[in-house]
C-alpha cells in the first residue's frame, strides 16, 4: 500500500516540518555532489556506527564517545539513496504537519530530533557489535508516526494499492495503516535475534524504539485545550 495523503487539514502553516524536510534535501544535495570515496567517507564519519561507540566506552576513549554521540544527531539527515530519502521525506510530510500543528512548532522540532536519537539508542542496544554504519531520518519519522498513532488515529489515510494492475484508491484508518507498518516492523525486528532477516540492512529497532517514543510522548498533547477569549467570555 502506498500513503498518498491524509484527510487531517492542520490549522498552522507547517514551518519545521518543511525546514526539517528542506535540510535533508539539501544534505543529501551536497552528498551526491561528492566523488564515491568522499560520499562514503562522509557516511561513515557523520553516520552512527555502534562499535565505534562500544569500542570506545570499552577502551575509555572520550573522543570517541563523544563523537558517536554527535552521530546520533548528524546521521538523521543522511540517506544512502534517492529512494530512501524520498520515502522518509514523503512520510515526514504526510503526517508531520498535523502532529507538529498539536504540539507547536518548537516542540515538534524538540520531539522530532528526540525521537531520533531515542530510535539510534535504541539500535544500538541491539546491534551493539555491528560495524554497519546506520544513517537516515526514519527513526525520528517513526516517533511522528507512533504521536500521530495515538493523536489522530480515525483520520483517514488515502492509500494506493494495486489489484492486478488495477490501480484502487481506498481510505484506510490511520490507526489500520500505522499499526499494520509497526506490526511489520517489530516482526522483522524479532527475526533478526535470530538471524539475517529480508530487508537486511534496515534498522528495523530503530523505527519500533522511535514509534514507542512517539507514542509515549504523544498523549501528553492529546487533550491539550486551547482557550480563546472574545471580550467577556472564552471558548475552550
Amino acid at each position: 500500500m502506498i500513503p498518498l495523503r491524509d484527510v487531517n487539514p492542520s490549522r498552522k502553516f507547517p514551518v519545521m516540518t518543511i525546514l526539517i524536510i528542506l535540510a535533508n534535501v539539501l544534505v543529501f544535495i551536497f552528498q551526491i555532489s561528492l566523488s564515491r570515496e568522499t560520499s562514503e567517507l562522509f557516511l561513515h564519519t557523520f553516520g552512527f556506527t555502534p562499535l565505534r561507540l562500544t569500542e570506545g566506552l570499552r577502551q575509555g576513549l572520550l573522543s570517541e564517545i563523544v563523537w558517536s554521540g554527535v552521530t546520533l544527531f548528524t546521521s538523521m539527515f543522511l540517506h544512502g539513496s534517492f529512494m530512501h530519502l524520498l520515502s522518509n521525506m514523503w512520510a515526514l510530510w504526510l503526517f508531520g504537519d498535523n502532529v507538529e500543528d498539536r504540539l507547536g512548532h518548537l516542540k515538534f522540532l524538540l520531539f522530532y530530533f528526540l525521537s531520533g536519537i531515542v530510535a539510534m539508542t535504541v539500535h544500538y542496544v541491539f546491534n551493539f557489535t555491528s560495524d554497519i554504519v546506520a544513517v537516515g531520518a526514519s527513526g525520528a519519522i517513526a516517533g511522528v508516526m507512533g504521536a500521530y498513532f495515538v493523536l489522530f488515529p480515525l483520520a483517514k489515510i488515502v492509500t494506493l494499492f494495486f489489484l492486478i494492475f488495477i490501480p484502487i484508491f481506498i481510505d484506510v484508518p490511520a490507526f489500520i495503516y500505522i499499526g499494520l507498518w509497526y506490526i511489520s516492523q517489530l516482526s522483522n525486528g524479532i527475526l533478526t535475534l535470530f538471524g539475517p532477516v529480508f530487508g537486511f540492512g534496515i534498522a528495523w529497532w530503530a523505527h519500533i524504539g522511535g514509534f514507542l517514543f512517539g507514542m509515549l510522548v504523544g498523549p501528553k498533547y492529546k487533550w491539550r485545550k486551547r482557550t480563546i477569549y472574545f471580550d467577556n467570555y472564552f471558548i475552550v
